[in-house]
C-alpha cells in the first residue's frame, strides 16, 4: 500500500528561482559596509568576546645625555634679584662680595648665565661701580673670563675714570689671548684713550691692532685720525684715511639709510 503525500509548495521551482551568485554579491557588500563603518577596511572583521578594546600606548624614547643641561629658564629672575640686592648695599667690597657669595651658596654649579644677564642689566642702568665689583668677583672665582665680560669691565673703568686698572686688564688680555683678541676690545681701548685725551696711547693700541692684522671700523679710524692730528702727524693721518676710509658713506634720506660715495 503506497502513501502519496501532496505538497502545495513548489520546492523545485522555488529552488530554481533562488540565484546563488546574487546572494554572494549581497553578502560581500554587507561585509564591506561593516568594515567601513568600523574603520577596519584593511583588517579582517572579527568579533570580540569582551566587547571592549584595550589601547596599548608605546612609551616614548628616553634621551640620555652625557652632560648636564643648564636650565636658563629662571636666570632672568635670578639676575634681577642679584641686581636689586647689590644696589641696596653700601659701596664696600666686603659687603658686596659677601652678598655675591651668599647668592651662589646653594648652587650646584656657578650661575654664569644669570651673572652675565646681571652685568647687562647693570650696564643699561649705568651702574659702573657695580659692574666692576661683579666682574672682578666673577674673575676671582675663575668664571666669566669672556670677551663680553672684559668689554663691560673696560667700559666701566672708562666711565669711572680708572685708567690704571683698565691698562692692567688690557695688558693681561694682550698676554693671554694675543692673536685671538676681537676688534671689539681694540675699539674699546682706543675709545677709552680718546675719551681721556691720550692720543699717544691711541696710536700705541692702533699699532698693536695693525700688527695683529685686525681691520678697524670707521669710528676707530676717525679716533686714530684725530690722534694723529693732535700729535701733528698730518702725513700719517692722510695715509690712514687713504688706507682704511671706506669709499662709501651712509646718509638718511626720506627716512631710509642710503649708501652714497664720499
Amino acid at each position: 500500500m503506497a502513501l502519496c503525500v501532496k505538497s502545495d509548495l513548489p520546492l523545485w521551482s522555488s529552488f530554481q528561482k533562488f540565484n546563488v551568485s546574487s546572494f554572494l554579491k549581497e553578502s560581500k557588500l554587507r561585509t564591506i559596509v561593516l568594515k567601513l563603518n568600523h574603520g577596519q577596511i584593511d583588517q579582517p572583521l572579527s568579533i570580540s568576546n569582551t566587547g571592549e578594546k584595550k589601547v596599548i600606548r608605546k612609551s616614548g624614547k628616553k634621551e640620555h645625555h652625557l652632560w648636564q643641561k643648564r636650565d636658563s629658564a629662571g636666570s632672568g629672575h635670578k639676575a634681577l634679584n642679584l641686581v636689586q640686592t647689590i644696589c641696596r648695599l653700601p659701596n664696600e667690597k666686603e659687603a658686596v662680595y659677601g652678598a655675591l657669595d651668599e647668592w651662589i651658596a646653594w648652587e650646584t654649579e656657578f650661575p654664569l648665565i644669570a651673572a652675565a644677564k646681571a652685568l647687562r642689566i647693570l650696564r643699561k642702568r649705568n651702574h659702573w661701580k657695580r659692574i666692576i665689583q661683579v666682574g672682578k668677583w666673577m674673575l676671582s672665582k675663575g668664571q666669566g673670563a669672556t670677551m663680553a665680560t672684559y668689554d663691560s669691565l673696560l667700559l666701566a673703568f672708562d666711565m669711572d675714570g680708572r685708567l690704571d686698572e683698565a691698562e692692567i686688564l688690557w695688558n693681561m688680555i694682550l698676554q693671554t689671548y694675543n692673536r685671538s683678541i676681537p676688534k671689539m676690545l681694540f675699539s674699546r681701548m682706543i675709545s677709552l684713550y680718546d675719551h681721556h685725551n691720550l692720543p699717544d696711547k691711541v696710536i700705541e693700541v692702533f699699532a698693536d691692532m695693525e700688527e695683529l692684522e685686525v681691520k678697524p671700523d670707521e669710528d676707530t679710524v676717525r679716533r686714530v685720525a684725530r690722534a694723529f692730528e693732535a700729535l701733528g702727524q698730518k702725513d700719517k693721518e692722510r695715509l690712514l684715511m687713504k688706507k682704511y676710509q671706506s669709499k662709501w658713506k651712509y646718509i638718511h634720506f626720506k627716512g631710509e639709510r642710503v649708501r652714497v660715495k664720499r
